[in-house]
């Protein structure tokens, strides 16, 4: 039995959106050297929004890649994508291959430990195409992660493992909100890939 070519999971949520865990989608050892080769050749940055009228930089690092020079504003703050790596483009083509989708972008997140996290959100911003695929892997330290309805409050988690695939899409946006919530426990970091879907206007 290949625990990496398992057929795809259920939905995870029970209504207003489809989230879908693969789990690990590569072997542990593989899942190790790629948080390696991203640790060190990605362009992190320490992350930027406009609270309140004030500009916060945040712990959390992050970097923005795509096929495009892509513009891409969130929290008020534009950015523009660099080039893909080689690394990120393989990750890429394997995301798609098990996924069934397409992406054009990848926003990527760096949570030094377990108090570094990211607070309830959707992802609807105007530059994503509408209800389309975001595709999260995770390297580095287990994390949960969460999502709210935005009317009923019900709210679902899932470990993230190392190596591991979950794909947002459908309506998922518009009715959930996700985040993942700040831990104690965890003192590794953990890099969190979004693969995802620029529309040009």
């Amino acid at each position: 039995m290949d625990l990496f070519n398992q057929n795809k999971k259920q939905n995870l949520l029970p209504y207003g959106g489809e989230v879908i865990y693969y789990g690990p989608i590569m072997q542990p050892s593989k899942a190790i050297e790629y948080y390696d080769l991203l640790m060190d050749s990605i362009a992190w940055e320490n992350d930027q929004a406009m609270m309140f009228g004030k500009l916060i930089i945040t712990k959390r690092k992050v970097a923005w890649y795509g096929s495009e020079e892509f513009s891409y504003t969130y929290s008020k703050i534009t950015k523009t994508a660099l080039p893909w790596t080689k690394e990120l483009l393989e990750l890429k083509r394997l995301v798609e291959d098990k996924s069934g989708e397409t992406y054009n972008s990848c926003l990527l997140n760096l949570y030094h430990s377990g108090e570094e996290g990211m607070a309830w959100h959707s992802d609807g911003e105007k530059d994503l195409k509408k209800n389309g695929a975001i595709a999260s892997m995770s390297f580095g330290a287990d994390r949960k992660f969460a999502f709210k309805h935005k009317e009923t409050k019900e709210t679902v988690s899932q470990i993230l493992e190392k190596g591991s695939l979950l794909i947002m899409k459908g309506t998922t946006q518009e009715n959930w909100l996700h985040r993942l919530p700040p831990t104690k426990k965890v003192k590794t970091p953990r890099i969190n890939l979004t693969f995802r879907t620029i529309v040009k206007k």
